[in-house]
This record gives C-alpha cells, sequence and structure tokens, in this order.
C-alpha cells in the first residue's frame, strides 16, 4: 500500500492530505519508461565495446587458432623450400649434367604470377597481409613443384632413352689413328698456312693419305654434304641428335647421301685436300647444342686408352700450324 503524503499549509498552519490524480502517474511512468529507455539504449550501443558477446569470444578463438595454423603453415613452407632448393640443385647439377639437358633458369623456377591480381580477394580480411603472403608463397611452391616435376619427366625420358643417347655420342677418332701419328693440330689458336696469321682452329686436322676411309664418329643422319671450291671443300655433316652435330671437311669422295642414316663406325667418305687445304687431310669439328667444342673431350676409353689420349693431346698442342 502507498504511503499518504501531506503538504503544509502555511494559511492554516496544518497539512493538507496530497491527492494524487491520473496526471501525476501518468507523469511518474513517463519518467520511468524513458529512464528504462535510456539505460537500454546506453547499454545497447556500448555494452558490445566493453563487454564481449559468447559469439565475439568464440570467432575470437578461432580466429586465434588460424593465426596459430598460419604461423605453422608458413614454417612447414620453409622447410618444404629448403627441401625443393636441394632437390632443383641435384636436378640441375647431376641429373641434367649427366644426361646433358639443358638447365632451368631461376627466372623459371621461381616465376611469379602476372596479369590479375588473384589475391585481390583476400583484402578485405582480417590479417589480409598474413594470409596474402601465405597464399602467394604456397602458388610459388606450387609452381616450383611443377617445373621440377616436368623436368623430372624429361630426365625419366633421357633416362629410358641413355643407350640411344651413348649411340648418338660422338666417341671415336673420324679415321685410323691407332698410332696417333695422324694427329696433325689440335682446338686452339694456330698459324693460319696461307695467311700466316694467328687464327683459331675449331676442330682437329688428321694427315692421312687422299683416299684414307673416314669413319662416323656416332649414329645419326647425315643433313648435308657440300662441295666447294674454298673453305671446307667437299664436307659432310651428320645430326646425331640430343643436340650432337660432326663436320667432316676436305674430303676427296663421298660414300653416303645426304638424308641418309648411318651408324658409328660406317665409312662416310675418303680423305682428301679439297678447298682451302695446303695438304691432304681431314678436318674434323663436334657441335654440341649449335656451339663447336673440342673434339678431343669425344674420345672414349673405347678408342683410346689413359696414355693414348695424353699423347694425343701433346702431339695436337705442339703443333703451331693447320692444313686449313
Amino acid at each position: 500500500m502507498s504511503k499518504v503524503k501531506y503538504r503544509y499549509n502555511p494559511e492554516t498552519l496544518s497539512y493538507d492530505k496530497i491527492d494524487k490524480g491520473y496526471k501525476y502517474y501518468i507523469s511518474r511512468a513517463s519518467i520511468y519508461l524513458l529512464f528504462v529507455l535510456l539505460v537500454g539504449m546506453l547499454t545497447y550501443f556500448i555494452y558490445p565495446y566493453v563487454f564481449k558477446s559468447p559469439v565475439e569470444k568464440r570467432l575470437e578463438r578461432e580466429n586465434q587458432q588460424l593465426l596459430s595454423q598460419y604461423d605453422i603453415m608458413n614454417k612447414k613452407l620453409d622447410q618444404l623450400e629448403l627441401v625443393l632448393e636441394d632437390i632443383e640443385l641435384r636436378d640441375e647439377n647431376i641429373y641434367r649434367t649427366i644426361f646433358q639437358a639443358d638447365s632451368i633458369p631461376n627466372s623459371i623456377r621461381r616465376a611469379g604470377f602476372g596479369g590479375v591480381n588473384r589475391y585481390q580477394h583476400l583484402e578485405g580480411m582480417d590479417n589480409a597481409e598474413l594470409v596474402t603472403s601465405t597464399a602467394k608463397r604456397l602458388d610459388i611452391v606450387m609452381k616450383q613443384l611443377y617445373v621440377q616435376s616436368t623436368s623430372f619427366d624429361e630426365v625419366i625420358g633421357l633416362a629410358k632413352r641413355k643407350e640411344e643417347m651413348l649411340r648418338c655420342t660422338p666417341a671415336i677418332m673420324p679415321i685410323a689413328n691407332n698410332d696417333l701419328k695422324r694427329t696433325a693440330s689440335g682446338w686452339g689458336w694456330r698459324i693460319h698456312p696461307i695467311y700466316k696469321v694467328k687464327k683459331f682452329h675449331e676442330g682437329m686436322d688428321f694427315s692421312s693419305p687422299i683416299g684414307t676411309d673416314i669413319y662416323a664418329t656416332a649414329d645419326g643422319k647425315v643433313t648435308k654434304i657440300t662441295n666447294q671450291k674454298t673453305g671446307y671443300g667437299k664436307r659432310i655433316e651428320i645430326d646425331h641428335g640430343f643436340g650432337y652435330k660432326t663436320l667432316y671437311a676436305h674430303l676427296d669422295k663421298f660414300n653416303v647421301k645426304r638424308g641418309q642414316k648411318v651408324k658409328r663406325g660406317d665409312v662416310i667418305g675418303f680423305v682428301g685436300n679439297t678447298g682451302g687445304s695446303t695438304a691432304p687431310h681431314l678436318h674434323y669439328e663436334v657441335h654440341v647444342k649449335g656451339k663447336k667444342v673440342n673434339p678431343q673431350h669425344y674420345y672414349f676409353k673405347e678408342d683410346l686408352t689413359a696414355e693414348q689420349y695424353d699423347k694425343m693431346i701433346q702431339i695436337s698442342s705442339n703443333s703451331n700450324q693447320t692444313f686449313d
């Protein structure tokens, strides 16, 4: 029961009872309602900034767990990159070297992704920098793995053709030269026999009587037969595949035709004195992937012993003049 309230009346010097009408109760109710609304609004707008809801707490825990997972993932990527780098080194310096395959440049192995921004959809996320950097690292590693896988496919293909590759690798001397006395001049700077100036000799010369048999030094296909009054004179070029080509110059006669397949040891022509030659001899060159190389590196133990090989190098180095 509500208390009865009185008001002091100075005229009558007594207390008059206060009658509460409906307006009084309405005003009081309105005040209470406004107060409750004010408290409710303050709670609604301020509470989330001061106190976290159960959902927010759960999401925060999940976010922390995700950050921990990203950290673990980056550490695993570090390990994966180290292992992949070791595999790439082995591939470049062992496998591809053994099979004489072209090297794969780092610019290809570690190439990024050009064009559109592949990570635009990640930019609006929380911790966008961490997520984007991890995604980039993962993409690069995936591309490196693809390049490495392709490289191994190539190496496996070369390994399966190793026997064929060995047959197609220049491995014997182009003329019978068991005593090595026919070795006239080797690779390097020599005095030109006609112009008497120093000129780099990009092959080996073997002196021999006109008509001496000339042998194909590896299996291959005759791709060029020419007859010039100067330069190489009558020459034969053979493509052996796997990047190998050989050239035989200053011939007297041919024993093969263009397009003909030959095997190592087949007689392809005969020693002559044609073109810019000053004496009967064979000029022999080895080309690897379009580059002329020293033929003395392509006489294997099946054709020469270690002692004979050393003697051949000594003889070819001592000569200071070529025959062409």
